[in-house]
Formats: C-alpha cells, structure tokens, sequence
C-alpha cells in the first residue's frame, strides 16, 4: 500500500455563514503529482490556505505524513517541510533574484542574532551555506544567469520559475503550485511540466498543483481531484476525470473532453 505524504480528513471551513469548503477528505500519495481544479470559487485556494496554515479549519484534522497541521503557524508548518507559491506572484520586487531565494531559507537558519552581530566562524559557515543553495535553485529552475538582477526586471515567466526557485530553497517534502501556468505561453507551459516532472525526481518531493489549464493537467498528473463549491466531485485518473460528467457539466460546461 502506497504511503500518503498529506492527507486531509474531514476538512470544512467557514466564514461566518459561508462555508468555503465542506467535509473533505483526500490523500496526496508521496511521491506524486497531484492536481486539484474546479471552477473559480470552488475552494482550491482555501485548502491550500489551511494546509500551509493561513487559515484554520473549521473542524477536520491535516497530516503531513504523521504530523497534524491544524492550529500550527504558517512557518513552523514550512519547518515541517511545507512550501508553496502564489496564484498572484508574491516576491519582493525590489530585492535580486538572489536575495528572494535566500529570504525563503530563513525558517531553516540555525545561528541567533549575537551570530550576525558579531559575524562568528558558525555564521559565516551558514551564509555561505544559504548562498550556495540559492544559486543552486536558481541553476535548477534555469534563471541563474538573472541572479543579481532586480526581481521585478524578471520577464515575467522568469518570475513564476522564482517562486518556485524560493520555495525548494526551504528544502520541503510536499511543494504546493497554485496556478504555475498562469500567463505563460505553450512553450513555457511545456517548459513548466519538464521542470516540475525534474522537481519531483530530483528532488523527490510530492507534488500537488492548483491548475485550470486542462492541457497541462492531462500531461502531469498521476491524479486529479475535482473540487465544486467546496466539495470533492470526482477523483481519479486525469483521463478518467476529465470525462467524468459530474466534471464536464460543473467544470467545464457541456464541452466533450477527449
């Protein structure tokens, strides 16, 4: 039986008298690719809120492997080895592209502020250490040649590949994409599903993924869950899904999806 990286049981979440997101439950297997769609407003966004723990949950328990999420602080879930990007990019623009990974390692720094004060061997030795793994991020994503350039200079496909390049920076077990296609042309859109399939066997990370782009769903999952007004309706094979008529009636219309 295959092992689950991050399970949610039970999961509602309310606002006031509008529940976002009602009695869901699923399992990420580790190792995979896992996509969640559904139309706008369906709740996407909010279980990737409470999973990395921007909102609490209503009621429901969050396991990343054996370890429950609820009620922990967005950076101690990232300690746990949670990382994410953004629908609508979230970097500090004026900062370089180098110093935007590294800002994302700050959850895993070890050295106190006496450390930087007065720059001590055990400092130096970290800072080096968080140099190196940005650049080696950023080689990994494929922008290293924009290091010192300004963030918000980034074209702005780079800029997605940024965000990716930040959140491997916390070394996470489980990475979170919401939306990593959105604005890319085709060629980057393949681009993107060779490098998140290199992220996921390289560094062997489980992989789930916020996506309406139907094409790119088809070609990267190895399972997708359909969610609709906070609620799971279909989860299966991306080609078994995608036809499900629960999916194409509520998803995508009456349109025939082959």
């Amino acid at each position: 039986m295959s092992k689950s990286a991050l399970t949610l049981t039970n999961i509602t979440l309310k606002f006031g008298g509008l529940t976002a997101v009602s009695d869901l439950s699923f399992a990420v297997e580790e190792g995979s690719i896992t996509s969640v769609i559904g139309p706008n407003g369906a709740g996407k966004t909010s279980v990737f809120n409470m999973v990395t723990g921007f909102y609490r949950p209503t009621a429901g328990q969050i396991l990343l492997d054996d370890e429950n999420l609820v009620g922990k602080k967005p950076s101690q879930i990232t300690r746990l080895g949670m990382a994410r990007t953004f629908q609508n990019l979230r970097l500090f623009p004026n900062l370089t592209v180098l110093d935007n990974v590294k800002s994302g390692m700050h959850s895993r720094t070890s050295q106190a502020v006496w450390g930087a004060l007065w720059r001590t061997r055990a400092q130096r030795q970290e800072e080096q250490l968080i140099e190196e793994t940005a650049m080696a991020c950023l080689q990994f994503v494929g922008i290293s040649e924009y290091a010192q350039r300004i963030a918000k200079h980034l074209p702005y496909g780079a800029q997605r590949y940024l965000e990716i390049a930040r959140a491997l920076a916390t070394k996470p077990r489980v990475l979170l994409l919401d939306e990593p296609a959105a604005g890319l042309n085709y060629e980057e859109k393949e681009n993107l599903i060779a490098l998140i399939r290199r992220i996921r066997d390289v560094y062997l990370l489980t992989v789930v993924i916020i996506e309406h782009d139907m094409g790119l769903i088809k070609k990267i999952s190895d399972r997708v869950i359909v969610l609709d007004y906070g609620q799971k309706i279909a989860e299966g094979s991306p080609q078994d899904v995608l036809n499900d008529p629960r999916v194409v009636e509520a998803y995508l219309g009456k349109e025939e999806v082959g």
